[in-house]
């Protein structure tokens, strides 16, 4: 029964200074016996000053005295569900805190974090007492106090939430610690209730503890959720802990001790330790791989002092060990979007079992545990450089500087709570590469679409293309860790994303930006799908085999997330005064083609060739004619078919030859190989149409393309 469950007892690495449990009960007693003298510290706060001067060893303890004096008094006479004096709560959060090894600051918000939420004290009396950085973390973690509360104020309660984190990645340490205490007392609660809160723990706080990088908070808050949402099968796993500790063998400490063996030997000096799985790590593990072994239930960890000294422990292992080569990531070189970094690698024994290993840094270690916690006061200006009082955080994780970004366009509070449960559900995220060696941090699954609006913003409006590892690529192409994304952006200021980039886009910072931009240009974004169902329509009914021969190309046109064609602007005229003209993506007419027009939804008209199939068409469908023609400007846009033969780097040949034209390559699409052969489609924007003979002879001239031609509307009937 989940109210029978007082929480999980995580396993957890041997600590170099070890200290007593705390007994909350005798704490609670302690607080009641009021504040200690001025001159001394009140004996109840004295585990977090040991745990705070462990890693602030010249902190100055006189705001915690205050602070603790402050809470005391303001919360005596109220009592915790549980029955214990409430003071013990914001000591218990403290606490947590400390350990971590968060600074002075921090720890005196977090005792006073309930004080203006529950009793007379006042913000303004806070920031007389203890000054404006205090006032405003006590302020941020006031308003989440209700961030469970009521269905219907969810969505704009935590869009407040990711506010205030984002100012100050500080009040989210309260409020995790704060989740982490009310999880460890849920057990007083009723089960219906205990449920809730679980649930809201699992969906939302521990995906942003993750995101955080405080692997410590996450990792006890999964353990405490996976109790209360599933008592079975987490007593199952307990039983597996419990039968595993009392093995006469431990492979983990047989290989332990072969490691600082094999370390000691090549004098390099580490910290080797057994690092316990905690339970919903083990629960994983067996579901992964059915029956258990030994160094299932744990990993090793290799503590270093120098970033150079962890790939030497990477040597001395790969070299008198058997590595699994598979097992090895480097997140040192490349670091996790929360901060983490690491070097992940596993050997394997004569048995069969393997051991995985990770090696990092104990400043590494302290960061991997505490996140943005170990950053201390990330606002604070560093001595040499002096910040004039700007609130600059260097080390903010990039996920949170992102999530602020799109929350901010975010067209209302529902639509960002979705995007955000959508964003926190995909746990694992990958890093790209852009060519100027700077990377970007994905979800798993995302696309060029979703790497654009990362790099560039609402810029990313403009782009056209991508290339992927070298090759051209779709914006539709699904990105895979590691890979190299350049971006290939158009000069047209008055560039607009396509309604169908929503469906490649995975982001929401993508979703949002595209989402935004149509409610914002309700006309385009109704021509741009009234453009796309006519266009897939004549592409459909026009469809014919098509011949082997380059002269009779068919009517492909660019890739779907590029078919919506762009502003004509001057280049043609229609009787309709005010009209957005597009050209059809379906011919894409150019002077001096003879042409007409047909008015869409939307207020816009299309500009077709007169011999275009699609033309028949509308007008046995009754749609009326609109007047069109060439006007004085003289940009076309036109689509292409080269074919050629497959060789390396012709893609690169080919676009950089059009380059040389004067040509902006618009879209692109090149098609699977067959027999040696390849067929590349190119919608491409010229500055006059008299460029467009030279364009196709460069283009055949580019080794390996054995003919250009203009893509040929299909007549009726193919």
């Amino acid at each position: 029964m989940p109210g029978a469950v007082s929480g999980p007892v995580t396993p957890t690495a041997p600590r170099r200074k070890a200290r007593p449990r705390i007994d909350l009960r005798r704490l609670g007693r302690a607080a009641l016996l009021g504040p200690a003298a001025r001159d001394r510290l009140p004996d109840a706060i004295s585990h977090v000053v040991d745990a705070h001067r462990a890693h602030h060893p010249d902190a100055d303890l006189e705001p915690l005295r205050r602070a603790y004096v402050l809470a005391e008094s303001s919360h005596r006479g109220q009592m915790r569900k549980s029955g214990e004096p409430y003071i013990t709560h914001p000591l218990a959060v403290t606490l947590i805190l400390a350990e971590l090894g968060a600074e002075t600051t921090t720890l005196t918000a977090s005792l006073l974090h309930d004080t203006v939420e529950d009793t007379d004290v006042t913000l303004d009396q806070v920031g007389e007492e203890f000054g404006a950085e205090v006032r405003f973390l006590v302020d941020g973690v006031t308003k989440l106090e209700k961030v469970d509360y009521g269905a219907a104020a969810e969505p704009e309660t935590f869009r407040k939430m990711l506010v205030a984190t984002g100012n100050d990645v500080r009040v989210m340490s309260i409020k995790l610690a704060d989740r982490l205490h009310n999880m460890r007392t849920l057990g007083v609660m009723r089960p219906e209730k205990q449920e809730r809160i679980a649930k809201v723990t699992r969906d939302v706080l521990i995906p942003l503890a993750e995101r955080l990088g405080v692997q410590a908070l996450k990792t006890e808050l999964e353990d405490l959720v996976f109790a209360i949402l599933r008592p079975e099968e987490y007593e199952h796993t307990r039983e597996l802990i419990v039968r595993n500790a009392g093995r006469a063998d431990d492979p983990l400490a047989e290989v332990a001790d072969e490691v600082r063996t094999v370390l000691r030997e090549a004098d390099i000096p580490a910290e080797v330790l057994i690092r316990p799985r905690h339970f919903v790590s083990v629960h994983r593990v067996s579901r992964k791989r059915g029956r258990l072994r030994g160094s299932d239930f744990g990993r090793l960890l290799v503590l270093v002092n120098e970033d150079a000294d962890c790939y030497g422990v990477l040597g001395e292992l790969h070299t008198c060990m058997t590595p699994v080569v598979s097992e090895f990531k480097d997140f040192i070189a490349v670091p996790k979007f929360n901060l983490y970094q690491s070097l992940h690698t596993a050997v394997a024994r004569e048995d069969g079992q393997v051991v995985e290993v990770l090696i990092r840094t104990h400043q590494m270690h302290k960061v991997a545990e505490a996140g943005v916690v170990a950053l201390g006061n990330p606002y604070a200006p560093a001595p040499d450089d002096p910040a004039d009082g700007e609130r600059v955080d260097p080390t903010r994780p990039g996920w949170l500087s992102r999530l602020l970004d799109w929350q901010e366009a975010a067209p209302d509070p529902d639509h960002f709570w979705s995007t955000l449960r959508e964003d926190l559900a995909q746990d694992r995220e990958i890093t790209v590469f852009r060519p100027d060696g700077g990377t970007l941090g994905l979800p798993e699954g995302a696309t060029c679409v979703d790497a654009a609006y990362a790099q560039y913003g609402e810029d990313a409006h403009a782009c056209i293309g991508a290339r992927v590892n070298g090759r051209l690529a779709t914006l539709s192409t699904v990105l895979k860790d590691g890979d190299t994304v350049q971006l290939l952006m158009g000069q047209d200021p008055a560039s607009e994303p396509s309604r169908e980039w929503l469906e490649h886009a995975h982001t929401p910072a993508a979703r949002i930006a595209i989402q935004r931009w149509l409610a914002a240009h309700p006309a385009q974004a109704e021509a741009q799908r009234t453009e796309a169902q006519e266009d897939r329509q004549a592409e459909e009914r026009a469809a014919a085999p098509r011949p082997a021969t380059a002269d009779t190309s068919g009517t492909d046109g660019p890739a779907p997330e590029q078919a919506a064609a762009r502003p004509a602007d001057g280049n043609v005229l229609t009787d309709r005064p005010g009209a957005t003209v597009r050209l059809a993506g379906c011919c894409t007419p150019v002077r001096p083609d003879e042409i007409t027009g047909f008015a869409v939804r939307g207020g816009a008209v299309t500009v077709h060739r007169v011999e275009c199939a699609a033309v028949a068409r509308m007008k046995d469908g009754g749609r009326t004619e609109v007047g069109v023609r060439w006007g004085d400007a003289t940009e076309c846009r036109v689509t292409l078919v080269a074919e050629s033969f497959v060789r390396p780097h012709l893609l690169a040949d080919l676009t950089e030859a059009m380059a040389l034209e004067g040509a902006e390559i618009v879209s692109a699409t090149v098609e699977p190989p067959t027999q040696q052969q390849v067929r590349h489609t190119y919608t491409v924007q010229l500055p006059d149409a008299a460029h467009l003979p030279a364009l196709m002879r460069a283009m055949r001239n580019v080794a390996g393309v054995y003919d250009v031609t203009r893509a040929q509307p299909q007549t009726q009937g193919g």
